[in-house]
C-alpha cells in the first residue's frame, strides 16, 4: 500500500514537476500545463491558492509517469 499523500499546494507540485525536467507550455485561465520535452508528457495543474486534493494530485502524478513512493522522494 502505499503512503498517504501530504497536503501540497499547487507551487510544491510544480516545484517538484521542475526537478523533473518539466516546464511551463501555457497557462489557460486557473490552470497552468507543464510538459517534459524529453518524452512529450504533459500535465495538467489547477493553479489556485488552496491545497490539491488527493485525488487530483494522484492524478498529476500518474500523469508524470511517477509513483507516489517517486513523488514523495522529490517533494
Amino acid at each position: 500500500m502505499s503512503p498517504r499523500l501530504p497536503s501540497c499546494t499547487p507551487a510544491d507540485v510544480e516545484r517538484a514537476l521542475r526537478k523533473l525536467g518539466f516546464v511551463d507550455d501555457r497557462r489557460r485561465g486557473s490552470h497552468k500545463v507543464l510538459v517534459r520535452i524529453s518524452d512529450n508528457r504533459t500535465v495538467v495543474l489547477p493553479w489556485h491558492n488552496r491545497d490539491l486534493k488527493r485525488g487530483t494530485l494522484h492524478g498529476i502524478i500518474r500523469g508524470a509517469g511517477l509513483t507516489v513512493d517517486e513523488f514523495l522522494k522529490i517533494l
